[in-house]
């Protein structure tokens, strides 16, 4: 379950043409050299590699918008979501343990502290990421037309009070429901109701299970039937950005090449990478330090082994604003185009990173 960084990141509205000799997506702004003026100029070489450059910019430019166009005419037309019934709250047996936060409304803070666990605190995680594991996957094999977000919800729920865990999106901050459910525009943070999936849908399950006392928090954006070309390379796109994430990841490695690597895939296929919803340390609290950015930045801090986090990389077909129901909870792109998301929980290691979350 992601957790929320800063306000929503000015998108694709606003875009302005960068280019460096390294990159075209660094914020160096095009300027023209000195000796390209009036009607001379010094050196026909300089010349013909600042015609280059320009070409190779007018060339990324056209790819882009060729994109743009052809994404247009490829995703299928939906209705706009909008919020249906949501049933009560289910029920949680006496004897199973709760988190702390249950008995408040409030929206927990975000722990300071890195989740850096012994030999029996790393079995303890083990166990909980792999329950997340079998009931995302079981929640996947009920996605089809005609099916509730609702009776997911129910199924998710039955399937982690009878291993004896406690369903940790209930009661966090006053969420209302056992599992998080974002369909097509939703970024994340869906609520469960009475909307029937229709065919072409994509939808994002968000499990997150406390067991023994701790947490194990896991995602994944499945197809709903006959979904488009354009939102299934989206989706195919999304998961491989969390896989190229996770392979940085080792003791000692920076945290900000999660995000640069993350950003360079998405930025081969044009996608936006959300910057408002992160990753975060996980284990005996739900959400702690570090915040792992899934875009490019220069946030300091390095990974340790025995520290366990989640990376949950948001990728978006068109811009990465976004917009919150009054519910403070679903979040949804402000154009109404798709998004996707997944997840793991990892732990490091010496050598790199053993994702926890695998059945």
């Amino acid at each position: 379950m992601a957790s929320i960084a800063a306000s929503c990141f000015l998108g694709d509205n606003n875009i302005s043409i960068y280019a460096s000799s390294s990159s075209l997506f660094t914020r160096n702004t095009l300027t023209f050299p000195t000796y390209f003026s009036g009607t001379s100029f010094n050196g026909r070489k300089q010349f013909v590699v600042f015609a280059k450059r320009l070409s190779g910019l007018e060339e990324v430019m056209r790819i882009r918008r060729e994109r743009e166009q052809n994404t247009s005419t490829q995703v299928r037309r939906r209705l706009p979501l909008r919020r249906l019934k949501v049933s009560p709250r289910l029920p949680v047996p006496d004897h199973i343990l709760k988190p702390p936060y249950v008995s408040s409304k409030l929206l927990p803070e975000i722990a300071s502290e890195f989740q850096i666990h012994d030999e029996e605190g790393i079995a303890h995680m083990r166990t909980a990421c792999e329950l997340a594991a079998r009931v995302l996957e079981h929640a996947g094999t009920l996605v089809r037309p005609s099916v509730t977000t609702n009776e997911i919800d129910k199924a998710v729920h039955q399937m982690i009070i009878d291993a004896g865990a406690y369903p940790s999106p209930l009661g966090y901050g006053g969420f209302p429901k056992s599992v998080c459910t974002s369909v097509n525009e939703c970024m994340c943070h869906g609520i469960p109701d009475s909307r029937q999936l229709q065919d072409g849908d994509i939808i994002n399950i968000d499990v997150t299970v406390y067991l023994n006392g701790y947490h194990g928090d896991t995602s994944k954006t499945f197809l709903c039937g006959n979904v488009d070309e354009a939102t299934k390379r989206l989706v195919k796109v999304t998961e491989e950005c969390l896989e190229r994430g996770i392979a940085v990841c080792k003791d000692g490695a920076l945290f900000r090449k999660i995000g640069k690597r993350i950003s360079e895939h998405a930025e081969k296929f044009g996608y936006g990478v959300v910057e408002r919803f992160v990753g975060h340390g996980v284990g005996t609290v739900f959400h702690s330090e570090p915040l792992i950015f899934h875009h490019r930045n220069e946030k300091p801090g390095s990974m340790v082994a025995g520290q366990t986090f989640t990376i949950e990389p948001i990728l978006t077909l068109g811009t990465t604003e976004c917009v919150t129901w009054e519910d403070n909870w679903t979040t949804l792109t402000k154009d109404g185009s798709p998004a996707a998301q997944f997840e793991h929980t990892i732990l490091i290691t010496k050598t790199g990173a053993e994702i926890l979350t695998k059945c």
